[in-house]
């Protein structure tokens, strides 16, 4: 079953509207507000092979979708379409954070970002290359985990004093057992086969303040996709990702020891809950010297990541400022040595 959302003074097709938090008409501008969008207006189309195939109610042109495919465009004529069968029942997300970001601010973000670089290529920096921007809501699983965390640890404390004669070292040993109970919120981890999960981590934080419960008008006139991999699946690697943090934390209240050996550490991590949400992303595709280069965006707070060229040339006279430097350093310290200042 495929979703269309119509004008209701022209018939148009309208989309999510970052800017307005509303669906917006492409032809005459109108807005109308999700909550109260008249169910009446909506347009479904159905088709016999729905994981391979849609037909666009707008002009009629059969268009081939990957079966994870949950919102698309129509690429003959461009009218959103939200493929409602792939996100009902375990595929329903439970929320969504809309896109904040339009795409025109996203385009103006990724060009002020590229004039930052400082290693990069001058002509990479003018950001007049970009190839495609794409506006994605990308499938995660949010994790509420609780672990119960037991360590078993030998402290030292060290302690240096002297007399006339000699120079004593004292140290005490302590034996430190420790029984944590930790919580972690929305522990974030994304559930799309084609994403890179690198990418998608350093994209975080996105602010869950702002999420929403799922409605199918937040996708329309964006791409979307369904989960390939389930909370079973990814629970090790949300395991994985709050593991330093049980560390960091662990070893904070063991502090004012000089050296902590441990003797036993269980950690015991449990999934309390998760649900599955849809966060936004522009994903940019930018051609420079005959090479593609992707970079993700935080649809909500405009952070661009991804892996930009490097200018030799830039990185050459940048090791040479710091050798010179380093010389500069280096000499004034003989000269200080030697008696300059005297």
């Amino acid at each position: 079953m495929i979703l269309h959302y119509k004008c209701p003074s022209c018939g148009s097709d309208m989309s999510f509207d970052a800017d307005s938090g509303e669906l917006s008409c492409q032809s005459c501008g109108r807005h109308e507000n999700i909550a109260n969008y008249p169910e009446e207006l909506k347009t479904y189309t159905f088709s016999e092979d729905e994981a391979k195939e849609y037909h666009c109610e707008n002009c009629g042109a059969v268009l081939m979708t990957a079966a994870e495919t949950a919102a698309t465009r129509c690429s003959f004529c461009g009218a959103g379409v939200v493929i409602a069968d792939r996100l009902s029942g375990d595929l329903a997300p439970a929320m969504v954070i809309p896109f904040t970001i339009s795409k025109e601010e996203a385009v103006a973000a990724f060009k002020k970002w590229c004039r930052k670089g400082v290693l990069t290529p001058r002509g990479f920096m003018t950001a007049d290359r970009i190839k495609s921007i794409t506006g994605l809501y990308v499938p995660f699983w949010l994790f509420d985990l609780n672990s119960r965390v037991q360590v078993n640890a030998v402290c030292t404390k060290v302690r240096t004093y002297s007399d006339s004669e000699y120079i004593y070292t004292e140290t005490k040993f302590y034996d430190a057992y420790r029984d944590i109970n930790l919580d972690y919120i929305k522990v974030p981890v994304d559930a799309s086969e084609k994403m890179n999960d690198a990418l998608m981590d350093k994209l975080e934080p996105f602010p869950y303040d702002q999420l929403k419960d799922f409605k199918t008008p937040y996708l329309a006139g964006f791409l979307a996709e369904r989960y390939n991999y389930s909370d079973k699946e990814l629970l090790s690697r949300a395991k994985d990702k709050i593991s330093s943090y049980i560390d960091s934390y662990t070893r904070s209240t063991l502090s004012g020891y000089q050296t902590i050996n441990y003797k036993s550490k269980d950690i015991q991590t449990t999934n309390v809950k998760s649900d599955y949400v849809l966060l936004p992303v522009w994903m940019v595709s930018y051609d420079y010297n005959r090479s593609e280069y992707i970079f993700a965006m935080n649809g909500q707070t405009g952070k661009v990541v991804g892996k930009p060229p490097v200018s030799k040339g830039k990185v050459a006279m940048w090791f040479s400022s710091i050798a010179a430097g380093s010389f500069l350093a280096l000499k004034c310290v003989a000269f200080m040595m030697g008696g300059g200042f005297w």
